[in-house]
């Protein structure tokens, strides 16, 4: 005998699962991001230090 389906639960998974996709990769971005910042300043400094001297 075949199961009935349960289309709501189905949905909601799909639904869960791309949520917390999009939410790893937002957090990979904004790292990739802050790191990005960090080296561009880093490298500021550095300009700044050899051009002060």
């Amino acid at each position: 005998m075949a199961r009935k389906p349960n289309y709501d639960f189905e949905r909601r998974e799909r639904e869960r699962l791309k949520a917390e996709k999009k939410a790893k990769r937002a957090a990979d971005k904004k790292l990739a991001r802050d790191n990005q910042e960090e080296k561009t300043e880093l490298s500021d400094m550095d300009q700044t230090t050899i051009t002060a001297e």
